[in-house]
């Protein structure tokens, strides 16, 4: 994954160049425009981060904010990484529906859906997804996959 030496959004923007620049730039403020209250905006791992900031939720596997989605310039195309859609299996198969409703070809791994021009983006469909997860239903969301993954590893260390 690409990491850039950008400190803000509008640094990393700006040593795009012009195409590239346009088009994170238009997701950014669908973004912007849709992302529900409590999620903050910053630069996390040379990328644009959408997350709940550490104060408001301090239990992360990392201790590093929840990270929820975020935008990237990668070596061959860009990236939008959505992380409630990775997240949640109900979320995941209405996102791919809808994507395919859209005509567009989805490109997309487990959080990471890659683009090469603003046109592969359904950005109506973006940002119903952004607001789609409220701060509180993420953290939930979030609770309740760390307590089963727990839950697995403790049934694994039980079998041996």
């Amino acid at each position: 994954m690409f990491q850039g030496k950008a400190t803000s959004p509008e640094e990393l923007l700006a040593s795009l160049p012009p195409d590239r620049r346009e088009a994170l730039t238009k997701v950014r403020e669908v973004i912007l425009a849709n992302l529900p209250p409590g999620y903050v905006e910053s630069m996390q791992y040379g990328m644009i981060g959408y997350s709940i900031p550490i104060e408001r939720y301090p239990d992360t596997y990392n201790g590093q904010p929840l990270g929820y989605a975020a935008l990237a310039n990668q070596k061959r195309h860009m990236s939008l990484y959505l992380m409630g859609v990775y997240g949640n299996d109900e979320v995941e198969r209405w996102f791919k529906q809808r994507y395919a409703e859209s005509g567009k070809k989805l490109d997309m791994g487990k959080a990471c859906l890659r683009f090469k021009r603003l046109d592969d983006l359904p950005l109506d469909l973006i940002g119903e997804t952004i607001a789609r997860t409220s701060v509180e239903g993420y953290i939930a969301g979030y609770e309740a996959a760390r307590g089963e993954a727990a839950a697995r590893g403790t049934a694994r260390r039980n079998k041996t």
